[in-house]
């Protein structure tokens, strides 16, 4: 199902190092908007909304009860968050406050996730689906979302809980990227534990940095080396599958999780190459 980002909006594009320019976008009085750390709760009729954001809000397909699915998903790893429902309310104090908001059908009231626990859900963006009737809440975390102290809501296999209905093992819905993660420091859980047998690949890696380091080398040289000989796209997936795979081992060893290379890399999204770079290097050289 396609979505459409409420970014598309000016109105509603949110600045990260500009809160107040945002507020001045939407005439929100500075009073109604929220701290940093906990977000004060506006009525809707005092939010003075922008028309194009007013326009938005009338597009969304509430139900008979003026509700629609809000979905809030991890905006660097794709994971999804949890699921709630938003009224019109709802999701104007998210637009206007950027902490993921939804609307307690058994209290019937408005909830802002991380009041109680100061876990907030920072939102980045907001998508509508193409039928305009569910939402998604993009955004950083601060914390675990789930009441259990998890990450997410989702940690439920089926597969799992067919394989074992006594004892279904937890895991966190995840995509390859982080499953692969979760394998490498499974392996490097049991390098201490695990003492018989000869060991993993990835065990071999984690324990040898000489080793390591000469592969992230050579697999950087076969990826290079398909650009310079014209190789066909699946040798290219193939060298960069490798070359990603020896990559996080290395990121496992320095104990740098791969969320934390996403998360530059968007921060990286609003400043050309040259700016990033001369960045890094002002930080390299605090004197110069």
């Amino acid at each position: 199902m396609a979505a459409t980002p409420l970014a598309r909006f000016p109105s509603l594009r949110f600045s990260q190092s500009d809160a107040a320019s945002s507020r001045r976008r939407l005439r929100i009085p500075v009073s109604a908007c929220s701290s940093p750390s906990r977000p004060n709760r506006v009525p809707l009729g005092e939010l003075r909304l922008d028309p194009k954001v007013d326009a938005v809000l009338d597009s969304v397909k509430w139900d008979d009860k003026g509700l629609a699915v809000a979905i809030a998903q991890n905006v660097d790893t794709g994971a999804i968050l949890m699921q709630g429902f938003a009224n019109r309310e709802a999701l104007a104090t998210t637009i206007s406050s950027r902490k993921a908001t939804f609307y307690s059908r058994s209290r019937s009231s408005l909830w802002t996730k991380g009041e109680t626990s100061m876990n907030f859900i920072n939102v980045h963006d907001i998508f509508l689906d193409c039928d305009r009737d569910s939402i998604i809440y993009l955004g950083k975390p601060d914390g675990p979302t789930c009441h259990t102290g998890s990450e997410t809501c989702y940690y439920s296999s089926v597969n799992d809980l067919l394989e074992d209905l006594q004892t279904g093992k937890d895991r966190l819905a995840t995509t390859t990227l982080y499953s692969l993660e979760t394998t490498i420091s499974r392996r490097k859980d049991e390098i201490d534990t695990t003492q018989n047998g000869k060991p993993s690949w990835t065990k071999r890696l984690l324990l040898n940095k000489e080793l390591l380091s000469s592969k992230v080398r050579e697999e950087a040289g076969e990826l290079v080396q398909t650009l310079q000989e014209n190789e066909d796209k699946s040798r290219v997936a193939s060298e960069m599958a490798d070359l990603l795979y020896h990559a996080m081992v290395l990121l496992k060893v320095k104990d740098v999780k791969i969320e934390e290379v996403l998360e530059l890399l968007r921060k990286r999204f609003s400043q050309s190459g040259v700016e990033e770079k001369n960045s890094r290097m002002r930080h390299s050289n605090p004197s110069s």
